[in-house]
């Protein structure tokens, strides 16, 4: 049965077979890595000046979610990806969150992930694709002597509807356009593949 085409990842890199007459892969190289975080840090970077727009209106019935548009993740607590081992979790129930990393000597940090989820508490202690795609950035940047400084922050102001919660998401993800998200892996030529 013939292999099918499969994309080639920036970031895994193969074990030397130690045969002399093979071509011998390219490892990502610091530039490369480097590249690829300021193209995705000249798009967000306007993202994170925008001020979102005031509520001057209250609502009659309580606090209503805010649009998608007046979410700046920066106002958010940053929390260690780690978080999901401590003993309590510092949020419940329906949430966005975002995924990020502050590359030295970027402005702003980049957005690498949005996802919504009905139980933040829970939601990373189990398998996720996210995971793998930031052990394999993680690694890549360990292995070209880069810093890394990952986080994730929740907001917890969202629909518990999945549907609407969803819609929400996606509208985040086309705005912000994520390279871990799927919807915009392509954009970036993102080269993680989740193992």
């Amino acid at each position: 049965m013939p292999s099918s085409p499969r994309q080639g990842s920036l970031f895994d890199q193969p074990a030397s077979t130690g045969h002399s007459n093979e071509p011998a892969e390219l490892s990502l190289t610091v530039q490369q890595l480097q590249n690829w975080q300021q193209r995705i840090h000249s798009f967000q970077s306007a993202l994170f000046l925008t001020d979102p727009p005031s509520q001057s209106q209250g609502s009659l019935f309580g606090s209503t979610p805010a649009p998608a548009a007046e979410i700046q993740p920066l106002s958010l607590k940053p929390l260690p990806l780690s978080f999901w081992r401590w003993p309590q979790s510092p949020h419940q129930g329906a949430a966005l969150y975002w995924v990020m990393d502050r590359p030295t000597g970027l402005e702003h940090p980049i957005l690498l992930y949005i996802g919504e989820t009905i139980a933040a508490d829970r939601r990373w202690k189990g398998e996720h694709d996210c995971k793998a795609y930031l052990a394999a950035y993680q690694e890549a940047c360990a292995s070209c002597g880069l810093a890394c400084r990952t986080s994730i922050r929740f907001w917890g102001d969202v629909p518990h509807d999945t549907r609407a919660r969803r819609q929400l998401e996606q509208t985040l993800i086309r705005r912000w356009q994520p390279p871990f998200n799927k919807e915009s892996r392509d954009r970036w030529s993102t080269p993680f593949q989740a193992a």
